[in-house]
Formats: structure tokens, sequence, C-alpha cells
């Protein structure tokens, strides 16, 4: 990191390697880059690392994976990724969806935690301004404005479009992404003596996939439940309060778990503006001619995990093959 100065009130940095966001994407291309001895910068808009690998957690002890419900690995490299984070402890088997698969131990967003660690990475830092400049590109917040050599921006593509404005020539590239919605319920019930199944997918339902959180491995044995609403459903309900969405879920929830909504111990509602990938780019990341700017996330190849690893990973080697033909 250079020194930084204060210039009119807010202090100016200059990084040579500036990332924006710091979910999957963000923190596999810092993880190798920084294991190349670069120390790049991530600007995270959220408290927490991980994006979609999330955990909400209540005072009262209850615990919910509210975004990515688990991984699954495909790819040589990605399996690669997945046996270090077991080996670590931070990831596990779990059997209660429809076949054996992924999740973080003892929640999803350990996963996140152990790839974030050693990274520089500034949480409660929205760009609010982006723009190009002679050496690089200046990203601007509420209190600070980072100038970097190169950036990489793994927004979902909705909130990239905005920070480079409609006009900017990759916001056209990456025009015909499309992303959709989903409301996620977070439920805890009382002595709930019946569990009738453990995980459910109904796609053709509004509620179209229902979880018992508390069945992953490493979680407390609350009786908590992760709902997560169709795309269509979302998208309707869209701008309505948390709290009505929380209550219309939950009495469906219960209609299907056959348990009375008094039952209900904890229940509340998340909106994920951009959760799934309708569209994807159809490629890992775009980038501009002079190797200064990539955009990169799940979007760019679909609504898996892994396709956002898979497409910070390819953002990092091709930038550093960038930086060592110069």
């Amino acid at each position: 990191m250079r020194p930084g100065i204060t210039i009119g009130g807010a202090l100016m940095e200059r990084n040579a390697i500036g990332i924006i966001g710091a979910g999957l994407a963000g923190l596999c291309c810092a993880s190798i880059l920084q294991k190349r001895g670069y120390t790049p910068v991530l600007l995270e808009k959220g408290r927490g690392v991980g994006g979609r690998l999330a955990t909400r957690r209540t005072d009262a002890g209850f615990q919910f994976d509210h975004g990515a419900q688990y991984i699954t690995a495909r790819t040589p490299d990605f399996r690669n990724a997945v046996a270090r984070l077991i080996g670590k402890g931070a990831a596990g088997t779990w059997s209660g969806a429809d076949r054996e698969v992924i999740v973080g131990t003892p929640s999803m967003n350990a996963m996140a935690k152990v790839l974030a660690g050693g990274l520089d990475i500034r949480r409660k830092t929205r760009v609010t301004d982006l723009r190009a400049e002679e050496n690089g590109w200046r990203a601007a917040t509420a209190d600070s404005v980072f100038q970097f050599d190169r950036l990489v921006v793994t927004a979902p593509q909705p909130q990239t479009v905005g920070l480079l404005g409609v006009e900017h020539p990759l916001a056209n590239a990456i025009s015909a992404v499309r992303m959709s919605p989903c409301w996620t319920l977070m439920a805890t019930f009382a002595d709930q003596q019946e569990i009738p199944f453990t995980s459910r997918s109904a796609p053709d339902s509004y509620l179209a996939w229902i979880a018992l959180n508390s069945s992953k491995p490493g979680r407390p044995d609350t009786n908590s439940w992760v709902v997560q609403a169709s795309a269509d459903w979302s998208a309707r309900n869209l701008e309505r309060e948390a709290d009505d969405v929380a209550q219309e879920m939950l009495l469906r929830l219960c209609g299907i778990l056959r348990i009375e909504p008094s039952n209900a111990v904890h229940a509340s509602a998340h909106r994920w503006r951009y959760a799934r990938v309708e569209e994807p780019l159809g490629t890992p990341f775009c980038r501009n001619d002079a190797g200064t700017l990539y955009l990169g996330g799940d979007w760019c190849l679909g609504a898996r995990v892994e396709a956002a690893w898979t497409s910070g990973k390819a953002i990092a080697d091709d930038l550093l093959g960038e930086i060592d033909a110069r």
C-alpha cells in the first residue's frame, strides 16, 4: 500500500490493485494475487465477507444460511480448493439435499472467512463514484478516495453497470446478462416434534426451496428453517416490507410442515435483489483492452458458487499475465 494523504477532508490512497466486492469472486482473485506478492485492497460495502456465502445469527442463538445453501464442485481446480477448505475445518459434507453436497462448517460464511484471512479488506466501504484517470482508476466512497493502477469489479451485474454508467463500453458488453431476486425466510419453531424432510426443492411452487438449516453439520440444534421463494414470486413482491413477506411465507411454510404458526419463535425475511443468474455472460470475465479494468462474478458463468470462484481465478490469472508481459 502506498501512503495516503488528505485532500479537502477526504483520505486519498493509492494502490496497485483494487477489488470492489469481497464475495467469493473477489476473495479468490485477491488470494491468488496475494500469493504472487501483491497486496490488493478490497472495498466491501457490507459488514462481512463472502457475498451470498452468507450466515445470519440472532441474539437468541439461532443461525441461518440465508444465501447459498450448499456448493458442488465440478472442475479439478475447484475440487482442490474445496478439499483445502475441508482440511481446514471450514467445510464438510451434508446429505440433506437430494445428494451429498458441500456446506461451510459451522456456517456457510466460514469458507469465505478462511479465504479472507490476511487480505486487506475495507468493510462498510461503499463505492459511490468510479471513473477512469490517466494512470488508472479512481474509486470514491463517502469519506475516502482510492486510486488504483488496476481495478477489478465483482459486484452483481446491475450494480456494476451503475458504477460504470450505461454509456461505458464494458457496460454495453455485459448488458445481456439477466439476474433475478430472491426473498428468503428464516424461521425457528419451538417444540417441533415431526420433521417431514430435511430439504425440499419445488421449482413450481412459490416456496421453491425449503431446508432444515439445523440439520447441516456444526449448526445449533434449534429446528431452524431457511426458505427461498421462487424468482417470479420474489420479483412480484420485491418492494414489499420484509415483515409482511416473512409472515406470508411463514404461514405457507407452516402449512407444509403441519405446524401451528404460534410455534414460531423467530421469523424474518431477507431480500436478495440479485440472487440468481438467469442469463450469464458466457465467459469468465470482461476487461478493457488496456487490462486495467476487469469485471467478473458468478453472473459471468451461471448461478453456482463455483462460477464465482472460476471467474475470480480467471481474472487473477489474466491480470498477472498482463503484468508479467509489461
